[in-house]
């Protein structure tokens, strides 16, 4: 069994988790990527998707993430976001209004660039969607 370490999830809102964690699947902007105890120093953004946190008792927190980023140490996790929402407290109403906003997004993009980031921020939340159907 995994070694539990320091895991701090903040939002400009409040401190959305702080526990100790086995491991923790954070969406990156190169990939997800696994942060289990004594994870190299690293410094990542943060692209939007499901943030998987497994807790020291086993149980596991699904929460969506967007922007911002994760800063690893061997003992700890930090991860700081623009928005965080657990997906246990995710509506199909709320959902629906978030893709909404990504395809604005989409559609008001003035360079491909922009354009790129918020069709992929639409396609994580499409799968989100499918996620709180269930």
């Amino acid at each position: 069994m995994a070694e539990a370490f320091s895991f701090e999830l903040v939002s400009p809102e409040r401190l959305v988790l702080s526990a100790a964690c086995r491991s923790v699947v954070v969406p990156g902007m190169d990939g997800f990527f696994t942060v289990l105890k004594d994870h190299a120093p690293v410094i990542a953004s943060i692209s939007p998707g499901v943030l998987e946190a497994e807790l020291e008792d086993g149980s596991k927190q699904d929460i969506y993430i967007r922007g911002g980023f994760a800063d690893v140490t061997p003992s700890s996790l930090k991860v700081l976001v623009e928005q965080a929402l657990p997906v246990a407290d995710l509506d199909h109403d709320r959902v629906a209004q978030l893709i909404k906003d990504a395809e604005e997004d989409v559609a008001d993009a003035d360079t491909d660039d922009v354009k790129n980031e918020a069709a992929l921020r639409l396609a994580r939340l499409q799968k989100l969607q499918s996620a709180t159907s269930r």
